[in-house]
């Protein structure tokens, strides 16, 4: 689905597919660099990462491993409720891992606050974040993220693997949801 598709319900697009594709190439090649030689996981966070987390997987030049997990603390709403929960675990012992977890956005910085805690006490040789977009302006924990695609001001977007009420994730650009759609 295009951005023109969906006129009345963006503001404006903040990235296109093609802007998109090239910065989660070049994130790719970072990690890749960065983890040269390591026994690296990939750790997406569903169901929002799903579309960062198979676009950087191809960009690799080497083979990498990836599991999920699904934890939620924003229910239906379009602000993060701050009570994280996980839905689904790992399948994966990260014991002695290399880890990069994949976002594809950072808003209150909460959820990966406490997920980055949460995967540390596994024992893993190391835990980064590696997100798609950040929210500066949002933040209300302090979280040190290695790998960032581009920090956005403090509006809901959408496209891209986010949504509003499960729509509009197979948008391929990320614009500026309409406040008329959420209000």
């Amino acid at each position: 689905m295009d951005a023109a598709d969906l006129e009345q319900d963006l503001v404006n697009v903040l990235f296109t597919e093609k802007q998109i594709q090239d910065r989660v190439g070049e994130l790719a090649r970072d990690i890749e660099v960065d983890y040269s030689g390591k026994d690296l996981l990939m750790v997406g966070i569903l169901r929002g990462a799903v579309m960062v987390m198979a676009d950087m997987a191809r960009s690799f030049s080497r083979h990498v491993e990836m599991d999920w997990m699904a934890v939620s603390s924003y229910g239906s709403g379009t602000k993060s409720s701050g009570v994280v929960r996980i839905l689904k675990d790992l399948d994966t012992d990260i014991s002695g891992r290399h880890v990069v977890i994949v976002d594809e956005i950072i808003d209150t910085g909460l959820t990966l606050s406490w997920l980055t805690s949460n995967l540390g006490s596994r024992s893993p040789a190391s835990v980064e974040i590696c997100t798609l977009l950040r929210k500066p302006e949002a933040l209300q924990m302090p979280i040190e993220v290695k790998y960032v695609g581009w920090d956005i001001p403090n509006e809901f977007v959408v496209g891209y693997g986010l949504d509003y009420r499960e729509k509009y994730r197979n948008l391929r650009d990320i614009g500026t949801l309409a406040p008329h759609v959420y209000s």
